[in-house]
């Protein structure tokens, strides 16, 4: 089962998380994931000073920009689920 996470602290509110989560969730759905991915919200991952979303894929922290979400998707977890 492929972990991912999104940060929905304050900082990462801010910078787009709410975006992120979507965008993640349509693909999820537009690639029929739901019983490869476990995904779901966090709260704060510790890495405010950088800039933007904290994602945690299967417990490895990135940074990510809300408009570099689905290129993200695509080349980092569709890769995990054989896609």
């Amino acid at each position: 089962m492929i972990e991912l996470n999104v940060c929905i602290g304050s900082s990462c509110h801010v910078n787009g998380a709410h975006n992120v989560a979507t965008s993640f969730q349509h693909l999820i759905e537009e690639y029929g994931l739901h019983d490869q991915i476990n995904f779901a919200a966090s709260f704060c991952m510790r890495q405010c000073g950088a800039q933007g979303v904290s994602v945690r894929l299967n417990g490895e922290p990135h940074r990510i920009a809300a408009e570099s979400a689905r290129t993200w998707f695509r080349e980092n977890v569709l890769p995990l689920a054989g896609k």
